[in-house]
């Protein structure tokens, strides 16, 4: 019996010291929200720098130049980081930017020149106000306190970038989205801007079609077919 019972008692104290690290370890784990946006921020940053980089070799206008190398500075800064809080978090981050991201960067190696520089500010508004979306969604959703404070962190550079984005288009003549940073925070890696490089339609809230319903038709459903069901 006594040997019963010392067994019991060992048993509790192996539970009682294996609780606390089990809760603790349980603790640490980040939530989907938190987990996806240190991912999609990585992969901003993964893309920016690149796109810095080309602004340097490729572009005409030497404010396009200069914003360029001062995207992949700050986004070099803003990713050392995001890889920290990931390392703490056993969060693994993707090792090259979303097929999105690929898709504009392959465009933009394409061009040079003028048309360069304007399909580059183009594509960065759109990044960028994307990227804010993502942010402000982190702040509001978030529940792992470290992933919330890198993404405080990370709002005023978004927004500085995007300020001056919008400073540079009306330079060069650029159209700008008429979406601001608040409006429809779609998810952490939300693509509902599915071509964020797409120059064909260069302002996404674009509003060519301004009366989607019109009432130039009044009377859809008018009774003034008289009686289709005579026989």
């Amino acid at each position: 019996m006594l040997g019963i019972k010392r067994l019991g008692l060992l048993a509790a104290m192996v539970v009682v010291g294996v609780a606390p690290a089990a809760a603790a370890q349980a603790a640490a784990q980040p939530s989907t929200q938190d987990t996806q946006y240190l991912q999609a921020l990585h992969q901003v940053n993964l893309a920016q720098i690149t796109m810095g980089n080309l602004a340097q070799q490729k572009g005409q206008n030497t404010e396009v130049k200069d914003l360029g190398k001062q995207f992949v500075t700050d986004h070099t800064q803003l990713d050392d980081s995001v890889k920290s809080t990931a390392s703490q978090l056993n969060v693994q981050l993707p090792n090259s930017p979303t097929a999105d991201q690929q898709k504009v960067i392959d465009q933009l190696n394409g061009l040079s020149g003028a048309e360069f520089d304007k399909a580059w500010v183009t594509a960065e508004l759109a990044a960028v106000v994307q990227a804010i979306q993502a942010t402000q969604t982190e702040i509001s959703q978030g529940s792992e306190q470290s992933v919330i404070t890198l993404a405080q962190d990370a709002l005023p550079v978004l927004q500085a970038h995007l300020d001056a984005l919008e400073s540079l288009a009306q330079t060069l003549g650029v159209p700008v989205p008429q979406a601001s940073a608040s409006s429809g925070t779609p998810g952490p890696g939300g693509t509902s801007t599915p071509a964020p490089g797409g120059t064909e339609s260069p302002a996404p809230g674009g509003t060519e079609t301004p009366a989607p319903g019109t009432t130039e038709t009044p009377a859809p459903g008018t009774t003034e077919t008289p009686a289709p069901s005579q026989s």
